[in-house]
């Protein structure tokens, strides 16, 4: 849309496929954007986005630091995920394992595994992990995960125990389903 001066009539150009603008008799854009409005079924107005804790993941799926690698990947593969947060035996966050960290205790040969070397989840991990406040701003954690090439990033609390996670997908998806969307304030 064509972005006019305060005062002017509101003027719209649609860009046709094929090239070229509607005719401008066509009677206005009035019904389209109110079909664009009704097809949305929007049901209430959302405000705009600012913090990690409104587009995070609550049902955790995490690991162990003693899990068996192989343990670990089956894990991640029942549940569709490519990343969990490690947990020690007391319940603290330690690291962050990915699918690419398991894989490097496999043997395999071509699509076969041949074996899989003896490691615990603590050996291949990442630590120490990057984590985030539920109150962190979007854009932060965003260029967090840039900066540090993580795909995902657990969240904690004041007193330091995981109430969450954010991935990149989760981002992605907060800008591309929820209009209208602001991150920036």
């Amino acid at each position: 849309r064509a972005v006019a001066r305060v005062g002017e009539e509101h003027l719209t150009t649609f860009i046709v496929p094929g090239g070229g603008a509607p005719d401008s008799d066509a009677g206005g854009d009035e019904g389209a954007v109110q079909a664009y409005r009704d097809m949305l079924q929007v049901e209430q107005e959302r405000g705009p986005l600012y913090h990690v804790h409104q587009i995070m993941s609550r049902e955790l799926i995490t690991l162990g630091a003693e899990d068996a690698v192989q343990a670990a990947w089956q894990v991640l593969w029942e549940h569709g995920i490519h990343q969990a947060p490690v947990l020690d035996a007391g319940g603290a966050l330690v690291g962050l394992v990915t699918e690419r960290d398991l894989l490097t205790s496999f043997n395999l040969d071509g699509d076969r595994l041949q074996d899989v070397l003896p490691r615990r989840v603590a050996d291949v991990m990442t630590s120490p992990v990057l984590s985030v406040d539920p109150v962190t701003d979007i854009r932060r954690i965003a260029r967090a995960m840039l900066e540090f090439n993580q795909a995902g990033v657990p969240v904690v609390n004041e007193t330091h125990d995981l109430v969450g996670f954010v991935t990149r997908s989760d981002i992605l998806r907060a800008v591309i389903t929820d209009p209208p969307l602001s991150t920036w304030g």
